[in-house]
């Protein structure tokens, strides 16, 4: 995915355990678990704000673009090549 989110490094920053900002911003430690791992599909910018006011930053410390390598040349991709079909 080519977001990728800091919030362990503003944690370490701030030098707070996962518990404590989950208990601070109001969610389960398991959700903020699941955003500060990368695996979130969402996030409700309520939460972004709470995160934001607890941790003393702003969003763009907490989440970045990273862009997607390319493949390489040859690299499976999931994608079967078209069959070739004989002329005739």
């Amino acid at each position: 995915m080519p977001i990728a989110v800091d919030i362990d490094v503003m944690l370490a920053r701030r030098k707070m355990s996962v518990g404590e900002l989950a208990e601070r911003v109001g969610i389960t430690p398991a959700n903020l678990a699941v955003l500060k791992n990368g695996r979130a599909k969402a996030v409700r910018f309520a939460t972004l704000a709470a995160l934001c006011e607890v941790l003393e930053c702003r969003p763009g410390d907490l989440l970045r673009w990273e862009s997607e390598p390319e493949p390489e040349p040859g690299a499976a991709t999931g994608v079967e090549p078209e069959a070739a079909v004989p002329e005739g």
